[in-house]
């Protein structure tokens, strides 16, 4: 029998340690999937990571146009009109760029396109596939998500001149390189720097359709996308695999336990699910032990209940028919033998309810004692004393081995284990012979205390050994008034004993000789 102590606090500190605040109103298999989610969530958050990564790009291919422009306008410084055009020509080339210079008057006087084939073309989403289509809407998604700065929407002016392009205007006013990007209607960025010459006479200005970004970033978020896809199935079959092997068995557990609850069915089966080794199997099992345990009870509490309804209804029927026959019998002799029995009929019920509210509440009040160390030597030595100086023992002589202080020390509650004894000697003196011996041992063996009482009464037969610790049994000696035990006493004493982790038995004597002999056995604990 375990035994768990534990202060109020502590058990309110584990209740609330228990506890589900937000997520109470959830099941099981909700918040499995609900922690699968928030993993994937995790892994999704790197699409975030990827819109600024195209930004960084963004900025250092700003930043590097800048840079080309500023090599261009120092290629050109001091340059005619008739060698800059083959100079603007490979630099386009070069850069995949588009390069055009305006005048002072902000008329275009040059331009990359018109000397060679176009370094670049822009795209008609028209023309693009659906899944381009969704890609963009991707992008869109993310930047109002992230709340992205927004970009302008590249137009090529319908009159190219130097007025049409603000990055131009900014680049005269500030002497240096100015740089700009905007979205395409594919939303590619396009890539604009502007630089005015030494002499201020003209602007130079750079585009290019920066299309490698925007490939770059939804290749990698694409790549990001499929792993995300493949984790969210495998999180979902993950998820329904843990609900199927953690919920639903406890479901089945919670159903049996509602039916044990309502008491419906006789014999209530819960599933041990004996080949699973993890905790929801220990809780099967446990909750099948304990259902059984419970049905025991409930069996035995029914049982008791019978019996003693049995044992009640005899003193009652007595003393009904002694307090019957008082009102028709006239002679005072008679009426006196008549009261007699209605006395003992009264003191034979009132026995009964003191033993059977012994007997009811001992198995309860022992869950709740808190043991403590019993020296057992010390204890029967100081019982016997007790009981001879009241002249308990009649002519019997009691033995005592006493054992060494200490050396008999168990776990228990004393004045129960007393009760035990005391019950185990009235037993055995009321069947000893007069004069007769009753001897008393007790000895430690393998972590126990082994305690034997024996008498030299006519003993106890193998086929009863087992029933006298049945309630109301009751196996008297010859001569014994009748009704003077209710047959609990047995019953009690084994109850006690096994409360205490110990058990109680008839054997024969050790020695041959005839008699009883009740060997208790308790665990042994050391003593300080």
């Amino acid at each position: 029998m375990e035994r768990v102590i534990a202060t109020t606090s502590n058990t309110s500190k584990t209740e609330n340690d228990l506890v589900l605040r937000w997520s109470s109103r959830l099941s099981l298999t909700s918040r499995i999937l609900a922690v699968n989610i928030f993993a994937l969530a995790i892994l999704a958050s790197s699409l975030f990571y990827l819109n600024n990564y195209r930004d960084r790009l963004t900025e250092e291919r700003l930043e590097q146009a800048t840079l080309q422009l500023s090599i261009v306008r120092d290629a050109l410084a001091g340059q005619s009109s008739t060698r800059a055009r083959p100079l603007i020509q490979r630099f386009a080339q070069h850069l995949d760029a588009r390069i055009r210079i305006y005048d002072a008057g902000a008329n275009k006087t040059l331009d990359s396109f018109d000397l060679a084939e176009p370094t670049y073309q822009l795209v008609d989403p028209e023309t693009q596939p659906w899944r381009k289509d969704a890609a963009r809407f991707l992008d869109r998604s993310i930047e109002f998500i992230v709340r992205s700065k927004p970009i302008t929407k590249f137009v090529e002016p319908a009159a190219d001149n130097a007025a049409a392009w603000p990055e131009i205007a900014a680049a005269n006013s500030s002497d240096t390189p100015v740089s700009k990007v905007r979205y395409a209607a594919d939303r590619t960025p396009v890539i604009s720097a502007a630089i005015s010459t030494s002499d201020g006479e003209q602007a130079i200005l750079l585009t290019t359709n920066a299309r490698d970004i925007t490939r770059i970033v939804r290749a990698e978020r694409a790549d990001v996308v499929l792993v995300i896809l493949v984790v969210a199935i495998l999180s979902t079959l993950l998820s329904l695999f843990l609900a199927r092997t953690i919920a639903r068995p406890i479901r089945r557990l919670a159903r049996a336990a509602v039916r044990v609850r309502l008491g419906r069915a006789p014999e209530v089966s819960i599933p041990r699910m004996e080949n699973r080794r993890d905790e929801i199997g220990q809780l099967a099992k446990s909750l099948a032990d304990m259902s059984g345990a419970l049905r025991e009870r409930i069996d035995a509490t029914e049982a008791f209940a019978a019996d003693v309804s049995h044992e009640i209804k005899n003193p009652l029927a007595s003393l009904r028919s002694a307090l019957e026959g008082l009102e028709r019998v006239k002679d005072p002799d008679l009426q006196k033998q008549l009261l007699d029995v209605a006395c003992d009929d009264v003191r034979r019920i009132d026995r009964l309810i003191n033993d059977i509210s012994e007997a009811s509440r001992v198995d309860a009040e022992l869950a709740r004692t808190m043991f403590t160390p019993v020296d057992v030597g010390q204890m029967l030595e100081e019982l016997l004393a007790a009981r001879e100086s009241r002249g308990l023992n009649g002519e019997t002589e009691i033995a005592f081995a006493r054992p060494g202080r200490r050396v008999a020390a168990i776990m228990g509650d004393d004045g129960r284990l007393e009760r035990v004894f005391n019950n185990l000697l009235d037993n055995a003196v009321s069947f000893s012979p007069k004069n007769g011996l009753i001897e008393i041992l007790a000895t430690p063996d393998n972590h126990q205390i082994i305690i034997h009482i024996s008498d030299q009464g006519p003993g106890i037969s193998a086929d009863q050994r087992e029933n006298i610790f049945k309630r109301f049994h009751s196996d008297r000696p010859v001569g014994e008034a009748f009704g003077r035990h209710s047959g609990l006493g047995l019953a009690i004493a084994k109850t006690i004993i096994e409360g205490h982790d110990g058990t109680i038995q008839v054997i024969d004597r050790p020695d041959g000789q005839t008699g009883a002999c009740f060997e208790i056995c308790l665990p042994q604990v050391g003593m300080e």
